[in-house]
C-alpha cells in the first residue's frame, strides 16, 4: 500500500476545509442512549426547488441510515489468523463487526473476515438497534474482495429502511465521507472524513489483493469494520474493511473501504427465492456409544462427497488445521466452509495416520422468512 501523494494530500487536505468535518458519536438502544456533538457542518447540498434551498447534514443522514446498520456477531468454530484484527474485535471465540441492510428481503452486506471460521448456518447474529436480534445466515461469500451477504427473518423486527446505494466510480478525493458503525457495541457511532486516495490495493483475508479501494483519514475504531463509508447524500459508496498505521508513518490510521461496485457481483449470486445452500461431507456419528477416543465415523453416505476418502470406523483427528474430538465437531468446523470446497482430513484407520482431500457437497436450508 504506497503512501498518499502530494497532490493528493492537497486535495485531501483542501477537502477537509470545506467539509469542516468534526467527529460525531452517537449511540442508540433501549435503555443505553448517548449523543454527543463535537461539531455538525453541512455536508453537502440537498435537492433544491424554485423556492428554497436545504443542506443535507450529517445529523440527517445519521436518523436516516443508522436504523439500517447492524452488528455482527460471529461465533467463532474455526480460530483463524487475519489481517484485520486491528479493525474489528476478535476474541477468542467471537468475532464482532459490522454490516448494513440492502434490500427489504433481510439481507445485509459486511466483510467476509467478519464471519471467516463461523458456521455459515447457526453461527452468525445480528444486532439492529433497540436490542433486536436476530439468527442470521451467510448466503453468499467472496473472500477475494472480502465480502459476505448475510439474510435474516425480518419478521417482528420494527420496519428498518435499506440504505440507498451510490456509484463508487463516482467518488474523487477530497470527496466527504461518513461511516456509521458499531464499534465495541457502542450502538451506531458517526465518523466523518474525506477520501484522501483512490486506487489503493489492500491484502484479503485469503492473502490476495483487492484493487481499487478507497482511502479515507476518517477515525476508525475497532468493530467499525463492515460499516458503510457514506457520500455526502448519504448513499453507500464502499464498505469499510481495513485500517492501517504503518503505511502513513504517524499515529493516526488511515482506513481503506471496498467499493460499493464491487459488491455487486456477490450480490447478485443471492436470490431470494432459491434454498440455502450451506456444505455437505456426509458422515454421521456411531449410532452406539463407543468408548474409542476422538471423532469416530459411524456412517458414511455412500453417495455424499467424503464416500470415496472416509470409512466407518475411521477417526478424523483434524479437519484442515483444527483439532477435533467428536463427529460433532467435524461437522462444525465443516459448516464454515462454502459447497465446492476442498477440505483436508487428517485421520487414523488401522493404527495408520492418513490425510483425504474431501470436495465438499452442498445441502439446502429454507430460506428464513419462506
Amino acid at each position: 500500500m504506497g503512501s498518499v501523494s502530494k497532490a493528493h494530500f492537497a486535495s485531501a487536505l483542501l477537502g477537509g476545509l470545506v467539509v469542516a468535518g468534526g467527529f460525531l458519536l452517537f449511540g442508540i438502544t433501549g435503555s443505553r442512549r448517548v449523543e454527543t456533538i463535537v461539531e455538525e457542518a453541512p455536508v453537502a447540498a440537498a435537492t433544491t426547488d424554485n423556492s428554497s434551498s436545504s443542506r443535507l447534514t450529517p445529523n440527517h443522514i445519521y436518523l436516516r441510515d443508522a436504523p439500517g446498520v447492524v452488528l455482527v456477531r460471529a461465533k467463532l468454530v474455526d480460530q483463524v489468523a487475519s489481517p484485520f484484527d486491528l479493525f474489528h474485535a476478535r476474541e477468542s471465540d467471537t468475532s464482532t463487526g459490522s454490516g448494513f441492510l440492502v434490500d427489504r428481503h433481510g439481507d445485509i452486506l459486511t466483510n467476509f473476515h467478519i464471519i471467516e471460521g463461523a458456521a455459515r448456518s447457526g453461527g452468525v447474529t445480528v444486532e439492529f438497534e433497540n436490542d433486536t436480534i436476530r439468527p442470521a445466515t451467510v448466503v453468499a461469500v467472496d473472500s477475494t474482495d472480502d465480502l459476505a451477504v448475510l439474510r435474516v427473518d425480518m419478521r417482528h423486527v420494527p420496519p428498518v429502511r435499506p440504505l440507498p446505494s451510490g456509484d463508487s466510480t463516482s467518488v474523487r478525493v477530497g470527496d466527504p465521507t461518513l461511516t456509521i458503525g458499531d464499534p465495541f457495541g457502542v450502538d451506531r457511532t458517526l465518523t466523518s472524513g474525506i477520501v484522501s486516495a483512490l486506487q489503493h490495493q489492500i491484502q484479503a483475508a485469503d492473502g490476495r489483493t483487492i484493487d481499487n479501494v478507497i482511502q479515507t483519514d476518517q477515525s476508525v475504531a475497532a468493530g467499525n469494520s463492515g460499516a458503510p463509508l457514506l457520500d455526502a447524500d448519504g448513499r453507500v459508496v464502499g464498505i469499510n474493511s481495513q485500517v492501517d498505521t504503518a503505511s502513513s508513518g504517524t499515529s493516526q490510521p488511515v482506513g481503506f473501504a471496498i467499493p460499493i461496485d464491487t459488491a455487486d457481483s456477490v450480490l447478485a449470486r443471492v436470490d431470494d427465492q432459491q434454498p440455502l445452500r450451506v456444505a455437505y461431507l456426509g458422515l454421521s456419528a456411531p449410532r452406539r456409544h463407543t468408548s474409542r477416543p476422538g471423532a469416530v465415523v459411524g456412517e458414511v453416505d455412500k453417495d455424499g462427497p467424503a464416500a470415496a476418502e472416509v470409512r466407518a470406523g475411521d477417526t478424523i483427528e483434524r479437519v484442515g488445521d483444527v483439532p477435533v474430538d467428536s463427529i460433532s465437531d467435524v461437522l462444525a468446523v465443516v459448516s464454515t466452509y462454502s459447497p465446492g470446497q476442498t477440505v483436508s482430513l487428517a485421520l487414523r484407520r488401522h493404527g495408520h495416520r492418513l490425510t483425504r482431500q474431501v470436495v465438499l457437497g452442498s445441502a439446502t436450508l429454507p430460506a428464513p422468512g419462506h
